[in-house]
């Protein structure tokens, strides 16, 4: 048994070594060769995060960027020429200034970045128009919109990836290495949570306005945002690629966390601290898949808690606990049944793709993870290969929005998951992470 795990340790070596060595060619031949040539639509906080990363790389050019508020276009454009590249064109007419930019020929991909509403139109349409799509999370907040993203891109051909950073991260990449060198045995069951208390940043702002993801949760009631959660947790589990999801039962706690806040910070007479809101403070969901594996989906975004993803992994072999950063590993944890630190393993263990980047991605978003998603993506757009999340995964992942309402609307009855890849999850095979 060690001595496969010795010979399955070097073949993940010997890739990352290949790796390194491919990502060197791609960005001496990116420097030598034109530039991706990128639209950025919403321009707000995240979209100029997002260039800002992007422009960390030389083989990158944003030539249009698009909003409807103009201070945001103009920061955006500031930022593009600050970074040395030329001032982009910038579309703010109205809503649907966007179509105008995917009217360019001068564009091989675009970055949506927008409002959830707005993902699934902007995405479908970038598709039509020739553009390879890296769309915010959720992509889709409906079963109609999840079907739309994967229709049109299987008529079109062009790739829509969802830019779910959380399955870039370094820990949960060497999660994934591990599970695919056997370290846990067979998966059985895995726990994922969004926990960020948002009130009063994000869904209101500090003076108690609301801003527009407020909007949602006076009008539904579900998880509004499974992806952070469920981004590492499809790869880890094989979901469709030898696995998928079949049913999924949803509960939501009462609402009081909204109101709760509001009375606290500014008096019970505030107008948000008297309205209703449809939207619970807790949903819990259960996912039943079709190979009778387990998964727990968490969401917990209105109560006061510092935040954590609270990723808990239980195989036949061992468990991973990320709140403990620690792991139980039969036959190879020094003591019986006590946790050891995860951060040595993930040392050992790391994925290919981070070590091939770590130097340069670091000082960058989110610890590095944004840098690494958009370099992957941004590999496939100049190669004009499949982007490493694909539109089923973005689907699968976008439609616990829709069917925790419909579970919750129906007293926690289990819905059926759609089957996005219509029955081909029975004989794909994962390609997520993984570097020949």
């Amino acid at each position: 048994m060690q001595a496969g795990m010795n010979r399955r340790r070097f073949l993940g070596m010997t890739a990352g070594a290949a790796v390194v060595a491919g990502m060197a060619t791609h960005r001496a031949s990116a420097e030598a060769g034109k530039p991706v040539r990128v639209g950025v639509i919403g321009t707000g906080n995240r979209g100029c995060s997002l260039s800002r990363t992007m422009l960390h790389m030389p083989d990158v050019t944003i030539p249009a960027v698009c909003d409807i508020r103009q201070e945001s276009v103009q920061a955006a454009q500031d930022l593009v020429e600050k970074a040395g590249r030329p001032r982009p064109e910038a579309y703010t007419r109205d809503e649907y200034a966007y179509r105008e930019l995917l009217a360019r020929d001068d564009l091989d991909a675009v970055i949506i970045a927008t409002p959830w509403n707005w993902h699934t139109p902007m995405a479908v349409d970038a598709m039509r128009a020739g553009k390879y799509v890296g769309v915010e999370v959720p992509a889709a907040i409906t079963y109609e919109e999840c079907w739309a993203l994967v229709n049109t891109c299987e008529e079109t051909k062009v790739p829509c990836m969802m830019l779910e950073n959380w399955s870039f991260r370094r820990d949960n990449l060497a999660l994934l290495n591990m599970v695919r060198q056997g370290l846990f045995g067979e998966i059985v069951h895995v726990h994922c949570a969004h926990s960020h208390d948002c009130v009063d940043h994000w869904f209101f702002d500090t003076e108690g306005n609301m801003r527009w993801g407020g909007e949602f949760l006076v009008k539904r009631n579900c998880d509004q945002y499974p992806t952070h959660s469920l981004g590492p947790v499809l790869s880890w589990m094989d979901i469709n690629c030898g696995d998928a999801f079949a049913t999924m039962t949803s509960t939501a706690t009462a609402s009081r966390g909204i109101n709760a806040h509001f009375t606290r910070k500014f008096g019970p007479d505030h107008p948000n601290a008297k309205r209703e809101y449809k939207q619970g403070d807790i949903v819990t969901s259960v996912v039943r898949t079709q190979n009778g594996k387990t998964l727990v989906i968490n969401y917990d975004m209105q109560l006061p808690r510092p935040y954590d993803n609270r990723w808990m992994l239980q195989g036949t072999l061992g468990v991973y606990s990320e709140m403990r950063d620690a792991l139980y590993l039969e036959g190879r944890s020094p003591k019986y049944h006590e946790w050891e630190p995860f951060p040595p393993y993930q040392e050992e263990f790391e994925h290919p793709w981070w070590q091939a980047i770590l130097a340069e991605a670091a000082e960058h978003g989110h610890g590095g993870t944004d840098y690494l998603e958009l370099k992957l993506f941004l590999k496939a757009v100049r190669d004009k290969t499949q982007t490493p999340i694909d539109v089923y995964d973005s689907a699968t992942m976008s439609s616990v929005i829709p069917m925790s309402e419909d579970s919750i609307a129906k007293g926690s009855a289990p819905v059926p998951c759609p089957d996005y890849t219509r029955g081909a999850w029975k004989t794909r095979t994962p390609t997520f992470g993984v570097v020949i």
